[in-house]
């Protein structure tokens, strides 16, 4: 059995996002502020660039918010040009908060099951979405 397991993020925390320029931000809140821990280590620049590839072109940063137990997750070049400029059908940033959260995040089970994390939903590997259906 693997220490680490995949679970759906939208099973650790809620999402909010928005917009500025061809930048936008999502702010991930834990749904109890002790899985703070989690989406800290769980959730990098490299998983986010890793989910959105091509669609994001620009630097992707990752700040921890302990004082309300979240994270906030900036990535540049992803608006292709911002709202007021881009060709794309939808140019801002608000859908991102939602659609993130179909992404699955690396748990360290025994972390997850000490701190109260639901492992319902764990799979062995990153691209696993049964959970949507």
């Amino acid at each position: 059995m693997s220490e680490i397991v995949w679970i759906p993020l939208s099973d650790l925390a809620h999402g909010r996002s928005g917009d500025k320029g061809d930048s936008f931000n999502i702010g991930l809140i834990a749904h109890k502020k002790k899985w703070l821990e989690i989406l800290e280590v769980s959730v990098t620049p490299k998983l986010l660039d890793e989910w959105y590839g091509d669609s994001v072109t620009g630097l992707i940063s990752v700040w921890s918010m302990p004082g309300i137990g979240a994270i906030n997750c900036l990535l540049r070049g992803g608006l292709g040009g911002g709202a007021t400029t881009s060709l794309m059908l939808d140019a801002q940033g608000k859908i991102w908060g939602q659609s993130i959260l179909r992404m699955r995040v690396p748990v360290n089970r025994k972390l997850a099951s000490e701190l109260g994390v639901s492992l319902n939903n764990q799979s062995e590997n990153q691209w696993d979405m049964s959970h949507i259906i």
